[in-house]
């Protein structure tokens, strides 16, 4: 038995010396990370070598999270990856999402990797219905969307049913509207085709600015319940802690800036909130579960150290990443316009190209007719001789028939004399003979006239030839001409053996053009006023196109309390600010009498 046992301890042993390390999968947004960790490894050595391999430098914004019973929660950097309360099955599979949102993407979000992350985390947050996102709005943010995928539209390319396969909108607005497929993939194309010009990381930034206007962009929703036992919602996001109406996730009931709160605590199932401004009561909340508010409390903390570092001067860090966005942004800016210039000369040789095939095509059919001409004219001329040459045949023997007439004539003259009735009938024969002999020379003289309208036919058909032959000659001499020159390597090998300067691709960029893009970016922030009055516009004009399609009795709660908030003019910045203006102490007696 002792043998037994201590066989069993030795293979154990065995077993722990050997398990040296671990599987993991990480799935990102993007792709499916697979690792081999060491037991002791803790939470920063994993997300350290999942930033290293996605090359994320912006590390403070994600976090590696697990499910666990009916929630989730995030792995700790400074604790053992296997002293989590994560599965222990083989492989480990945590998913490396975004923790902390930014207040202002377009200021805060400084590598395209982050940018991409944050993109499909927020488009699959909103296709989910995670975050809720009006039909109007719906349809642009798709359009942006498909642009990140396929680039610029192509109607050549992009025909009608290539979205046919996307998942592009919520469930919710396709039930909201009778519209078909098409009719929604035609709203979309229609936004998509004004986006022309945008790079994939452009488009990618339209569509992060747009959704972090919607009211429950980066905002975590926890249930809880204050000192009367009030059932509320508590929203955590990159401004502060919010209060909720568990029916209206939209518009908060208070509202308190990170600005204003001192300290956060919990005891077991209890959370206390301690105001900057001490003439207020510390203000208490009770959640479901002691995991749920070491979860609140993560996120407060994250959040809140964020708020305060965006508000201090830059890191060297961030100073440098930010320059090195910068410099990278202009080079992709001047590289786009370069190859812009180039695809505008190749598209300018090709027309080009066309015209000269266009005017060789209609050269060639004029020449060919001109040859058609001369044929018919040779044909012609062929026709008139010969007629000319039986029109003399025929007086030549219409004037031998008249001379045999005349001798018969002569004849018969001789041999009237002998008798009077011969006379008679001489006189009456020579009498016909004279008519037949005068109608002949009628004949003759016809046939002569019409014979020498034959061969002045015949002259003006071979003038008629020449001036053919020589309208070829100049038709051909013109096919010999210079072409304009253009860009060599616009034209396909296969095409007219035409010669072209190559001066036209040639460019210089200067420092004058660094200093004119570096204008163009300081003045983005002038236009950021008139781009946001554009986008309102290109919204409601969104809204009327598909208005009269709604069916209203499909309408969902965050439906009717989002066209109450439009109609009051009320938006997520308003609200906020509106929230903020009471006093921080009247904020937290109206949350405990809730």
């Amino acid at each position: 038995m002792a043998s037994v046992l201590a066989s069993k301890m030795g293979l154990n042993s065995l077993r722990r010396k050997q398990a040296k390390t671990f599987n993991v999968t990480v799935v990102t947004m993007d792709a499916d990370l697979e690792f081999n960790c060491e037991l002791k490894w803790k939470g920063k050595d994993l997300f350290e070598l999942v930033c290293r391999t996605l090359g994320l430098r912006e590390t403070w914004f994600f976090g590696l999270r697990y499910d666990v019973k009916d929630t989730v929660a995030w792995l700790k950097m400074d604790k053992k990856v296997l002293d989590h309360d994560i599965p222990k099955e083989e492989p480990i599979v945590l998913n490396f999402l975004a923790k902390f949102y930014p207040e202002n993407v377009e200021e805060e979000l400084v590598q395209d990797i982050t940018q991409h992350l944050f993109f499909l985390q927020v488009k699959k947050s909103i296709l989910e219905e995670e975050i809720y996102c009006p039909p109007e709005a719906s349809v642009l943010l798709a359009s942006y969307a498909v642009h990140a995928k396929y680039g610029d539209y192509d109607p050549n390319v992009h025909k009608p049913g290539f979205l046919s396969q996307e998942e592009l909108l919520p469930k919710r607005v396709i039930n909201l509207y009778q519209m078909t497929a098409e009719m929604w993939e035609e709203r979309i194309t229609v936004c998509y085709a004004e986006h022309r010009g945008r790079t994939r990381d452009e488009a990618e930034m339209e569509y992060l600015k747009i959704a972090q206007d919607l009211e429950m962009y980066g905002v975590n929703y926890f249930s809880i319940r204050n000192k009367k036992g009030t059932s509320l919602l508590l929203g955590v996001d990159a401004l502060g802690l919010h209060i909720y109406d568990p029916s209206n996730k939209l518009t908060p009931k208070i509202s308190f800036p990170w600005n204003e709160i001192r300290n956060i605590s919990y005891s077991d199932k209890e959370f206390a909130i301690k105001p900057l401004d001490k003439r207020a009561d510390v203000f208490k909340f009770n959640s479901s579960k002691l995991r749920v508010n070491k979860l609140i409390l993560q996120l407060c903390i994250g959040n809140h150290d964020l708020f305060i570092r965006r508000r201090r001067i830059d890191s060297l860090e961030v100073q440098q990443m930010k320059m090195q966005a910068r410099e990278e942004k202009a080079r992709k800016q001047m590289e786009r316009q370069r190859l812009e210039r180039e695809k505008q000369l190749r598209e300018e040789a090709e027309r080009a190209r066309d015209e000269l095939e266009r005017r060789l095509i209609q050269l060639q059919d004029e020449a060919h007719m001109a040859n058609e001409a001369l044929l018919c004219s040779e044909e012609t001329a062929d026709l008139l001789a010969e007629k000319a040459q039986i029109a003399e045949e025929e007086a030549k023997l219409l004037a031998q028939k008249a001379a045999e007439a005349e001798q018969e004539m002569q004849r018969i003259k001789v041999t009237a004399i002998r008798t009077e009735e011969e006379k008679r009938l001489m006189e009456q024969k020579m009498l016909e003979a004279e008519m037949l002999a005068l109608k002949m020379a009628e004949e003759s003289e016809r046939r002569a006239k019409e014979a020498d309208q034959l061969k002045q036919d015949l002259q003006e058909a071979r003038e008629s030839e020449r001036k053919a032959k020589n309208k070829l000659l100049e038709i051909t001499s013109k096919s010999a001409y210079s072409p304009v020159p253009l860009s060599a390597n616009a034209l396909p090998p296969d095409g007219p053996n035409f010669n072209f300067s190559m001066e036209n691709l040639s460019f210089d960029f200067k420092d004058t053009d660094m200093k004119r893009l570096s204008m163009e970016i300081e003045k983005e922030k002038v236009e950021y006023m008139e781009k946001s009055k554009h986008l309102q516009e290109q919204l409601n004009e969104l809204k009327t196109e598909i208005e009269s399609l709604k069916l209203k009795e499909r309408e969902t709660p965050l439906d009717i309390l989002h066209n109450e908030n439009t109609e009051k003019g009320t938006s997520k910045q308003s609200n906020f600010k509106k929230l903020t203006l009471q006093s921080t102490k009247s904020r937290v007696a109206f949350f405990q009498e809730l």
